[in-house]
């Protein structure tokens, strides 16, 4: 609309302005501002003509996720919970979609607004390859083409890296490749000299236009032909690149129409002076708190969130009051008093932020207010400056995880915890295997842990029902397995895989 406002505006001005001019000989300096009122016009209608398109392409990529949510969320209440599970999974990945597709919009926010900020950490650089090339191979298989992980011979084990920024660069990559590749492969190589690392991805896809080279860089565009066809919003590639020359590389393409592209990413990739620390084993699970009873109010004009929340905190032994405004937050933290509020940034009527400061002034610093919502990194610049400084800021959404994180410092919680994840293979239940038998169901356990680290359950399933077809022996095994399996412990399960490849060799 704004777009279509500046156009008109530019069109009575150039229109009085061309009038004016008809009566007016030889040259006038006018006639440069009118040239450049024209090239403001085109300029304004092509921002409001990609602006159309792009919102278009936003619709239809929100709208395919929020199906399968609202779908499943039907089939799970006509059915009475029936296949949970898979439902959950396909909600969970949904939501992850969304989750993704925001991020890429607050990214390009952030780039543009110079408020991006990389991580420095040791990353075990060959894993690190090929978890990523693992997690895109089933969907390499389902278009029946290769995707394939070539690695130098002097590739460091450790570098330092923003590993999330590095994986997004090349998911990126590798899933535009697979994408626009029907036949042949997808090569990620990778090769690494004087700490210089040089990713090179090699398709054999439908290939890119010259003319077409340097627009796939920027946001929002969609170059012609089969390329217009493919789901996406034209983010992908501008991110990309925006990434790259943060990190202070570099990034570049050639392609030929029909035989392929080869996207090439060089980056300065240090290696650390020693090996890092092996992060300590995982924590249980949460199942409740050391000391007094404490009190927690959540404001939100979310009924959903609040109620999500609320079945969150209540089993750990918290209470929990709910309310979906401002004045009804008041009300509620003069009666019960709470240790700690959780208020979300947007309340309808009413700012959180607002809320937040009327709550300081009435109960104090002992009473603890975490900031929630779904605005972006910027919500949390609006802070109050009479607000303690321990007070701190959650965008939605959350993992569980870190807002108990944030619940426990703001507390100062110790938390309760199940048992952790064993670090070792649970004991096998069977007799060694014959040996003629060992190496097959060793090939099957190899074939397993690369399964779970993509989650594949259904073809981890499979292999198992290989693993006790080999022979009777084998059965305990692959009872084993499948309790494992069923227990969702994907861990244990892949200690239990190595520990039967290391009896087979």
């Amino acid at each position: 609309m704004a777009g279509a406002l500046t156009s008109h505006r530019v069109d009575l001005m150039a229109g009085r302005l061309t009038d004016w001019l008809k009566g007016e000989s030889g040259a006038h300096p006018a006639a440069d501002a009118l040239a450049e009122l024209r090239a403001a016009k085109e300029a304004a209608e092509a921002a409001n003509e990609a602006k159309t398109r792009f919102l278009a392409s936003v619709s239809h990529e929100i709208r395919a996720p929020l199906n399968a949510i609202y779908g499943y969320a039907q089939l799970l209440e006509r059915n009475d919970g029936k296949d949970a599970l898979n439902a959950a999974r396909v909600i969970r990945r949904s939501a992850e979609h969304l989750s993704h597709l925001v991020e890429g919009l607050l990214d390009i926010s952030q780039v543009e607004g110079g408020a991006l900020r990389l991580t420095r950490e040791a990353i075990r650089f060959p894993e690190f390859l090929t978890q990523l090339i693992d997690m895109l191979q089933l969907q390499a298989q389902v278009k029946g083409i290769a995707l394939v992980l070539s690695l130098s011979p002097g590739l460091p084990e450790f570098v330092h890296a923003d590993p999330k920024r590095l994986r997004q660069v090349l998911i990126n990559l590798l899933t535009n490749a697979i994408k626009f590749t029907d036949r042949g492969s997808v090569k990620l190589k990778v090769d690494y000299r004087n700490q210089l690392a040089t990713f090179t991805v090699i398709d054999t896809g439908i290939g890119i236009a010259a003319e077409d080279t340097q627009r796939i860089f920027t946001p929002f565009e969609r170059v012609g032909g089969a390329a217009a066809k493919q789901p996406g919003v034209g983010l992908g590639l501008a991110i990309t690149q925006a990434l790259v020359h943060i990190m202070g590389g570099d990034i570049r393409v050639e392609s030929t129409p029909g035989a392929g592209s080869r996207f090439t990413v060089r980056l300065m990739l240090s290696q650390p002076l020693s090996p890092p620390i092996e992060p300590a084993p995982e924590p249980g699970a949460v199942t409740g708190y050391v000391g007094r009873e404490r009190w927690v109010l959540l404001i939100d004009d979310d009924s959903a969130h609040l109620a999500m929340v609320r079945r969150l905190l209540e089993p750990l032994g918290f209470q929990v009051r709910t309310a979906s405004d401002g004045e009804t937050g008041h009300a509620l933290a003069a009666q019960v008093q709470p240790d700690l509020v959780l208020c979300d940034v947007a309340l309808a009527g009413e700012s959180g932020w607002d809320v937040a400061a009327q709550l300081r002034r009435r109960h104090g610093a002992a009473m603890r207010i975490v900031m929630l919502s779904g605005e972006g990194p910027q919500s949390a610049t609006i802070a109050d400056p009479d607000g303690p400084a321990n007070d701190t800021f959650l965008m939605k959404p959350f993992d569980f995880t870190a807002l108990l994180d944030v619940i426990a410092a703001q507390l100062g919680l110790e938390w309760l915890r199940t048992a952790g994840t064993p670090s070792l293979a649970p004991a096998l239940v069977s007799a060694p295997l014959p040996a003629i038998f060992a190496s097959r169901a060793a090939a099957h356990c190899a074939e397993i842990e690369r399964l779970v680290r993509i989650g594949h359950v259904r073809a981890i399933e499979a292999e198992i029902d290989g693993i006790a077809a080999l022979t009777p022996e084998a059965a305990p095994l692959a009872e084993q397995m499948r309790a494992v399996l069923d227990s969702f412990d994907l861990k244990a399960l892949e200690a239990l895989a190595r520990a039967v490849q290391a009896d087979a060799a």
